[in-house]
């Protein structure tokens, strides 16, 4: 064996250089020619190598994806306690109060399986940029933790399991949320879609903005501002606490979704036709009407302060943002925020938490800090 070594690290020519792990000179300067260069890195369509991370064209997704792993969190950390006492208690909720967390319920569990569905089998496979794609990895993970936390919920007030899951085909409103999501998934995860003509990458931006704009962006926002306003009134404290966290977790998404949109467009200048534009608008014009559906079938009276006209206008407020956010014009004329303490909620680098059922840091390097 050590007369073999010392033949393989002594015989001449390039190919024993090469055999000795030290590539002839032509060949390393090929190498170094394939290394990435960081101007050649594109968000889609990419030719440069995906597997090498660095060096960094797009500072804000690596960026972001280190505060989503700072604002790691798990809901079996948070106390159901009171919130158990209160739903089994005949006086605790009303019935309008019930069907508000059972309709929310209803409907995030599937939602956020979907989310993470078109990340994993979809997004990521059409994304060439790895920084982004290393946002997407931890994305997908905070997806399961939000499928989770309603699973605890779920689990913690022993409601029916079968009727909670199932709700996505049994309920029209949310039937119809999902319907509406569905086609869009199926873009991205059939695998013999391939994006690189101009059709296929408009198809992908679509799909990018449906998520990010619309599911992330529009068609949470009734659920989390129905159970954080439960949480105002010291109620489901426990389940609202954990909302306040996804809703932190999913403003970062569509933050990252929007930013991965703009620079798509800011790559690929051809696929904002007019025509695209005016598609999207159909969309989100669309969205608003699924979304203010649902508020109506999940407070068909009002409760806890609110009323199904108020969502009407916080979806309009919500949508011109969006819009804008991704260079559209708005689609309401003078729509407003009805619900500013909203804003609040997001920011969770704070002190006390909202509800005050303890004092939190929503920052840590691994897992939350209770003091």
């Amino acid at each position: 064996m050590l007369q073999f070594e010392e033949q393989r690290m002594t015989s001449g020519g390039a190919a024993g250089a090469a055999r000795a792990g030290q590539p002839p000179a032509a060949e390393a300067e090929a190498l170094r020619l394939r290394r990435v260069d960081v101007a050649d890195k594109r968000i889609i369509n990419g030719q440069t190598d995906v597997n090498q991370l660095v060096p960094f064209k797009y500072k804000w997704a690596w960026d972001k994806y280190l505060s989503a792993c700072a604002n790691h969190w798990m809901p079996q950390e948070i106390q159901m306690s009171r919130d158990i006492e209160l739903w089994k208690s005949p006086n605790g909720l009303t019935e309008d109060e019930r069907r508000v967390v059972k309709r929310n319920l209803g409907f995030f569990v599937t939602a956020d399986s979907l989310a993470a569905n078109n990340i994993v089998l979809g997004t990521y496979r059409h994304i060439t940029a790895p920084e982004c794609r290393q946002y997407l990895l931890r994305q997908a993970f905070e997806e399961a933790i939000h499928t989770h936390a309603y699973q605890y919920i779920v689990e913690s007030l022993q409601l029916d399991e079968g009727e909670v899951f199932n709700a996505y085909h049994e309920i029209p409103s949310i039937r119809d949320k999902d319907e509406f999501l569905i086609p869009f998934i199926d873009t991205l995860t059939d695998p013999s879609f391939k994006t690189g003509t101009a059709e296929n990458d408009q198809k992908l931006l679509k799909s990018l903005i449906v998520f990010a704009c619309i599911m992330e962006g529009l068609f949470f926002y009734v659920g989390f501002t129905q159970i954080l306003a439960l949480g105002r009134q010291n109620k489901m404290t426990g389940a609202a606490e954990q909302y306040q966290y996804i809703l932190r977790d999913e403003s970062m998404h569509c933050n990252f979704g929007i930013d991965v949109i703009n620079t798509i467009k800011l790559e690929n200048p051809h696929l904002w036709t007019p025509e695209f534009r005016e598609e999207i608008r159909a969309l989100m014009l669309k969205a608003v009407e699924l979304e203010y559906r649902y508020a109506e079938d999940t407070m068909p009276r009002g409760v806890l302060g609110l009323n199904a006209a108020m969502f009407k206008e916080y979806l309009r407020f919500i949508a011109n943002r969006r819009c804008q956010q991704i260079g559209l014009d708005p689609l309401f004329d003078g729509a407003a925020n009805p619900f500013p303490w909203m804003a609040e909620m997001i920011d969770l680098k704070k002190e006390k938490n909202f509800f005050e059922t303890r004092v939190t840091e929503y920052q840590t390097g691994g897992a939350l800090s209770w003091n």
